[in-house]
């Protein structure tokens, strides 16, 4: 089953490599690797990452994003920058309008995500985001070279990457789900931290706190609430991918040789 790395100051790194697909293969280690930020990666994590064969870190954060924390890859790894929003829909800040409504509003923070999840589906920069991640894994055909794709908590726009993925090689919805939700058990130690770290208001702070970790979970409803989007919308997940995101069947061929090896 994929296995979390062992880094220092990485969160929520996971290698995809050991699903199982509905015809009986499996996914290779050290090909894909789904992640948090790469901004305090210590040298010993680059160091860790250039033995795990790293060569391609997709990017899937804002330009504010990734200019508050530079991604930190080891040397000969290509970067590439594939925002799927404009700015970080998944997170408040003082710029929302909708921001204050965080301190009143105990569902502000729930409703804020799906809308995210929704965006995440319809808006053209996120598909052209993805369409620039399949890009990149169609490129990776040498042996033990990885992708690594990333946004900042590794859970949202990092999840739907790999739910696109997984789904084109042909993993069961079941497993994909369960790897969706598993941000949730590797997050929350580091979560926790955070909130911990932060100035509460004088009113308001269970109200804030409910929030914040409506935000900085994932959940079920959100995922449902982008798929019925791509239901309704599109036809289904795999038209999606094919129509929305430009995968063909050659392509999606391409991928199962790339990443898959028979059990």
């Amino acid at each position: 089953m994929p296995v979390l790395l062992p880094l220092e100051q990485g969160v929520n790194f996971r290698d995809l490599g050991g699903y199982r697909t509905k015809d009986g293969q499996q996914i290779k280690a050290n090909k894909v690797i789904r992640a948090a930020s790469l901004g305090n990666l210590s040298p010993k994590d680059i160091d860790f990452l250039a033995e795990y064969g790293l060569r391609h870190d997709v990017d899937f954060r804002s330009s504010e994003e990734q200019e508050n924390a530079p991604d930190k890859v080891p040397t000969g790894a290509t970067y590439h920058f594939a925002p799927v929003f404009p700015e970080d829909e998944t997170k408040s800040t003082a710029k929302d309008q909708r921001a204050k409504q965080f301190f009143t509003d105990l569902q502000a923070g729930f409703n804020n995500m799906l809308r995210a999840y929704h965006d995440i589906v319809l808006t053209d920069s996120a598909k052209k985001a993805y369409r620039h991640f399949f890009e990149v894994l169609l490129e990776n055909s040498d042996e033990g070279r990885s992708v690594l794709f990333h946004c900042s908590a590794g859970k949202d726009r990092t999840g739907m990457g790999a739910i696109y993925l997984l789904t084109a090689l042909g993993v069961d919805e079941a497993t994909i789900k369960r790897d969706y939700l598993a941000s949730n058990k590797y997050l929350a130690p580091w979560q926790e931290k955070q909130l911990a770290k932060r100035q509460l208001p004088k009113t308001g702070q269970e109200i804030y706190l409910t929030n914040l970790r409506a935000l900085g979970s994932v959940n079920e409803t959100y995922l449902e609430t982008a798929m019925n989007v791509m239901q309704r919308e599109y036809g289904s997940l795999e038209k999606y991918l094919h129509n929305e995101l430009a995968l063909t069947k050659l392509q999606v061929a391409d991928l199962k040789k790339i990443y898959l090896d028979r059990v």
